[in-house]
């Protein structure tokens, strides 16, 4: 990796401002924490930088999105700060503001390694617009900058490209591994490579698709958007999903990847979005009346037999509604594959994916389960990540 790391830079005695990804899940009746994943995941960087001995640690983060002040009220980070001085088992002092006297006296006069933990960076209207003012205002308050936010590094907001803009920058260890898993996936994998991608719509995955197609040794393609390639193939698909408008793009990936692309030869069918009705199993075309929630038993069978041997796989997006018990088979499938390939390097990319791999039990059978399902799309699509472009070179 040719970024610095928190390794290479000295904290001893200085400020340093973390920007982590404390945007986790709550309950809507409660408010409450219900997985606290992203906290735990910030801990190695927040542990280490205290075992260098700081004066303080100052970190930044958002919470859900803020346009109104009935979002503030709903969004503040006040929920964060008992769970994490829990887990690091020390106290956090949390900051009720975004600006202002009262938390430039707070970092003035922290001491001893003290946890600060900023209101909701979205709070500041300038924040997702990169306000060159709010990121040298930040800036101000600390004397080193560490990036550990990965599901925040394709947006250049203020706390993510503004920050850095004006103080040394480093990557957590969050980011760095991040990098060296997608990074390398992407740039110089092992070969064969494979990747799988589903969910639901074309158009988020596009451009994923022609840069995985340049890199990659097989193009797996499962999920709703599957009918829109089976449609662009001249195939009937019923009331299965389809977007219309991305039949000619679809069209042109077909022509292009050749044997490369392997798509679903079956489906599993219902008349209705939902768990009971008339479920079956069709070949490459859907009847009238019946929509495809989940790829078929041949599908299956022709995913297994592209990943024998697979080196490197990057997997993003459910093969089907696996929320739903009978259209989750292609989605557990391809879960029991990858847990049994022998030294392979097994990612998943985020999102929904990374949500079925835990929901289904198989997290710990997979090499990396990305914390950004956008930044890794963006990686996976070959863009530049401003948070990632701001960081010191090496």
């Amino acid at each position: 990796m040719d970024k610095k790391t928190i390794r290479d830079i000295e904290v001893a005695g200085k400020t340093v401002l973390v920007r982590v990804d404390f945007n986790v899940p709550r309950s809507k009746e409660t408010g409450e924490i219900t997985n606290d994943n992203r906290i735990v995941a910030a801990l190695p960087t927040i542990k280490y930088l205290l075992e260098q001995s700081p004066k303080a640690i100052v970190l930044f983060s958002h919470l859900g999105k803020v346009k109104t002040e009935e979002d503030k009220a709903k969004n503040n980070l006040a929920v964060v700060a008992p769970r994490l001085a829990e887990l690091l088992g020390r106290d956090v002092k949390f900051v009720d503001c975004t600006r202002g006297a009262e938390l430039e006296e707070a970092v003035k006069n922290a001491e001893n390694g003290q946890v600060i933990l900023v209101q909701n960076t979205r709070y500041e209207a300038g924040e997702s617009k990169n306000d060159p003012e709010l990121g040298k205002y930040w800036a101000s308050l600390g004397d080193v900058f560490v990036e550990d936010a990965f599901g925040s590094v394709h947006r250049a907001h203020a706390s993510t490209a503004g920050i850095p803009a004006h103080l040394p920058s480093a990557a957590g260890f969050l980011v760095e591994k991040e990098i060296n898993y997608i990074g390398k996936a992407v740039s110089n994998p092992e070969r064969p490579m494979v990747a799988i991608l589903g969910g639901a719509k074309v158009s988020d995955k596009i451009l994923v698709i022609e840069n995985l197609l340049k890199i990659a040794d097989k193009v797996i393609v499962g999920g709703g958007m599957c009918y829109t390639f089976a449609k662009a193939q001249g195939h009937s698909i019923g009331n299965s999903l389809v977007e219309d408008d991305r039949i000619d793009v679809a069209k042109d990936i077909l022509a292009k990847a050749g044997d490369k692309l392997i798509l679903p030869v079956d489906s599993v069918i219902n008349t209705a979005f939902a768990a009971e009705g008339d479920i079956k199993v069709c070949g490459e075309d859907v009847p009238d009346g019946y929509m495809g929630l989940d790829i078929g038993p041949k599908s299956v069978e022709n995913i297994k037999a592209a990943l024998a041997g697979a080196k490197t796989v990057v997997w993003n997006g459910p093969m089907g509604v696996f929320e739903m018990k009978p259209f989750a088979k292609g989605t557990i499938a391809v879960c029991e594959a990858l847990a049994g390939l022998e030294g392979a390097n097994t990612i998943i990319g985020g999102g929904d994916s990374a949500a079925a791999v835990m929901q289904l039990g198989y997290a710990d059978k997979v090499s990396h389960i990305s914390t950004g399902g956008g930044a890794s799309l963006e990686y996976m699509e070959g863009k530049v990540l401003p948070g990632i472009a701001a960081i010191d070179d090496k």
